[in-house]
């Protein structure tokens, strides 16, 4: 029931063995390797924003910064990167940073994507610029209006089973109603209180996993999972996690962010 579920479990098994030996390797940079199905391409550097999470220069997932310190991801994922738009352009610049140590919720498990969501410090601040900036999150807890009209970004693939994106693409998508979201997932797969759902002529797959859900100029979700068979699927739809659900947690880990 996930958008990356074979890589994940993958993931998830060799993070927690290896964990030790990684964390000197998690690093930064713009140079990136992941799509958004249905989706147009973004205007070079619009989201500045926008993390790769990466492994030996291998895009895996999505991320985003959230202050000069902090980057935001899903759990499922231990490493990470940010900001190009051309991958192919080696022209682009480019920026590595070390992570200093990760953050994944204390609830999160294997079992299930609940509290899917982590949190990367960086060894330093970064140098904010035109290509490198933080994106605000929410102040309080609260929830999206359904029917609110949003956004998504990512470099995975454009189609179920089909290539990457060299560029990055977006795509607007409408929030659900999360009694609706509930009704499709079921209760063990979904939670009214930390997660919401979103619909639209486009939409994540494979790849974008991590990456926010953007509504207005704020980061109010992080992509977790959709229909394991079919991306931007009718029946499954995408599931986000909630970031407001978790401002205690964050704070606690980052301080006041905003």
């Amino acid at each position: 029931k996930l958008i990356d579920s074979l890589i994940v479990f993958m993931m998830t098994i060799i993070s927690l063995l290896l964990l030790a030996s990684l964390l000197p390797h998690l690093t930064f940079t713009a140079r990136v390797n992941v799509g958004i199905v249905n989706g147009r391409e973004a205007k070079p550097h619009s989201r500045p924003y926008m993390v790769s999470v990466q492994t030996k220069e291998h895009h895996m997932c999505g991320g985003f910064l959230i202050s000069d310190r902090f980057v935001m991801t899903a759990a499922h994922f231990l490493t990470v990167v940010l900001g190009a738009h051309d991958l192919r352009k080696k022209s682009e610049n480019s920026v590595r940073f070390t992570v200093d140590s990760y953050h994944q919720h204390p609830d999160f498990t294997m079992e299930s994507f609940h509290n899917d969501i982590l949190l990367l410090k960086l060894e330093k601040k970064v140098q904010l610029n035109d290509n490198i900036k933080w994106i605000s999150i929410p102040a309080k807890e609260g929830d999206i209006e359904a029917g609110s009209v949003c956004s998504i970004a990512g470099w995975g693939l454009l189609e179920t089973n089909g290539k990457r994106s060299d560029h990055l693409m977006e795509t607007n998508v409408t929030v659900m109603n999360n009694m609706e979201c509930e009704s499709k997932w079921g209760k063990d797969d979904f939670s009214t209180s930390q997660m919401m759902c979103v619909y639209g002529n486009g939409g994540s797959c494979d790849g974008d996993s991590g990456g926010p859900l953007v509504c207005g100029d704020t980061a109010v979700g992080v992509t977790s999972f959709g229909d394991p068979d079919l991306c931007n699927s009718l029946k499954l739809p995408e599931v986000y996690i909630k970031i407001a659900a978790y401002i205690p947690w964050i704070k606690k880990i980052t301080g006041n962010v905003n």
